[in-house]
């Protein structure tokens, strides 16, 4: 059961608007969501997802996903080959990592989220979340 790749990545800033304008205007990323005052989106080359969120909102319990910030824990979402994501979830079990949330997303994919030693939030996705 490989990790097939890294499916979206999470950098923090204080002001989405501007940072997003870089990633768009200065690197030519592809605006996909936002930006509004939490957050914009970054679909790439290679499929993966760049998000732009604001710490502090990112960090308010109540969010519809694991809450995940800049002054504490991280986020990171790796690709894995369709089919597998239960044989995940019971290995991970297995191991005595405790599943934080499964998710079935509105677009058609689906997401199994778990923290790291360190606390951060580590999530596994099947299929497609985002627009293409």
């Amino acid at each position: 059961m490989p990790i097939t790749g890294v499916y979206e990545t999470v950098l923090y800033a204080t002001d989405v608007t501007a940072a997003a304008a870089f990633y768009a205007d200065v690197l030519g990323l592809r605006l996909v969501d936002g930006p509004d005052e939490l957050a914009a989106g970054f679909r790439l080359d290679d499929g993966g997802v760049l998000l732009i969120f604001e710490p502090s909102r990112a960090s308010l319990p109540g969010r519809p996903v694991p809450s995940h910030g800049a002054t504490g824990a991280g986020h990171v979402a790796f690709s894995v080959e369709d089919g597998t994501l239960e044989r995940w979830t019971e290995a991970l079990r297995e191991r005595g990592v405790e599943i934080e949330l499964e998710k079935e997303w509105q677009r058609g994919g689906r997401s199994i989220y778990v923290r790291d030693p360190a606390g951060n939030s580590v999530e596994l996705v099947e299929g497609e979340l985002w627009p293409g």
